[in-house]
């Protein structure tokens, strides 16, 4: 390139210098010698240039490659910097779940007491809730004969209760208890129901009349007769016609069939009572 860049430039000169032939000589001469001498330095100055050249291109790559890491360093420190930020979340979460951790703990220690204290509880408590039960069926034979297969199939259906894995303490309690409620509520409420009766080996329909667990009474349908259970000789007894008004008004208050009122009914007194009086008519 440089070599034709100077003979071109010498081809102008000499055009140019038509006139001159000496000067036309001179140049011819001096382009002849510098031919070799172009030649020989052209090489070494292209060679530079395409070192220059291949200089720039490394410094190019070397600035690509330093931009490449700088957005790779970019990167690394704003995923550092979210690193940062999700580890205080991370330690806050943990402490709040090493609290949970440490009240879970406590209420698991506090139900392990609480399990200890009720498999205690319950080795006392089902002893007294068969005595309690036995305790009740006594009880029943032993009154005043009213109801008897309703309240006897309520002893059954707890002893049954008793034995059933399903049904937990507490609910076995509860109904024990509340078996005694129905049986203490007896004592204080005036009822009436129909039944039969064998009295002096007849077998009768009657109208039973319960007041509380003072009296226990009877009235045949048609109203004829009346009698009431002796507790001392644990039989049926007949009462005086007397009686057949005022019981069965008695039994149509029980059935609200007729306002709350005065009744009239015989009540067996006991031996401790009749003995009281007698020694205060002797006093």
């Amino acid at each position: 390139m440089i070599r034709c860049a100077l003979i071109k430039l010498y081809l102008q000169t000499y055009f140019m210098l038509r006139n001159n032939k000496l000067i036309k000589k001179l140049l011819l001469f001096s382009l002849l010698l510098m031919i070799p001498l172009i030649a020989r330095t052209e090489k070494p100055l292209e060679s530079a240039i395409e070192l220059r050249l291949e200089g720039q291109q490394e410094t190019l790559e070397t600035q690509r490659e330093i931009d490449q890491l700088s957005n790779q360093t970019l990167d690394m420190v704003q995923e550092y910097q979210q690193v940062i930020v999700q580890q205080g979340d991370l330690k806050v979460y943990n402490d709040q779940l090493e609290k949970l951790v440490f009240k879970q703990r406590e209420k698991l220690d506090s139900f392990k007491r609480q399990l200890q204290n009720a498999k205690e509880a319950q080795r006392t408590i089902v002893p007294m809730m068969l005595r309690m039960v036995k305790v009740l069926s006594r009880f029943i034979q032993l009154d005043t004969p009213f109801l008897e297969k309703e309240r006897s199939m309520r002893i059954v259906a707890l002893k049954e209760m008793l034995d059933d894995p399903a049904i937990s303490a507490a609910e076995k309690y509860r109904r024990i208890l509340e078996a005694y409620q129905i049986e203490a509520d007896y004592g204080r409420t005036l009822e009436s129901y129909t039944g039969d009766i064998e009295v002096n080996g007849e077998k009768r329909a009657v109208d039973f009349l319960r007041v509380g667990r003072l009296a226990l009474l009877y009235l045949t349908l048609d109203g004829s007769e009346c009698g009431f259970w002796n507790k001392k000789e644990k039989k049926w007894q007949p009462l005086s016609d007397n009686y057949n008004k005022s019981i069965a008004h008695a039994i149509r208050i029980a059935r609200k069939e007729a306002p709350p009122d005065l009744i009239i009914i015989p009540l067996l007194i006991p031996e401790s009572f009749s003995m009281l009086e007698n020694k205060g008519g002797q006093k």
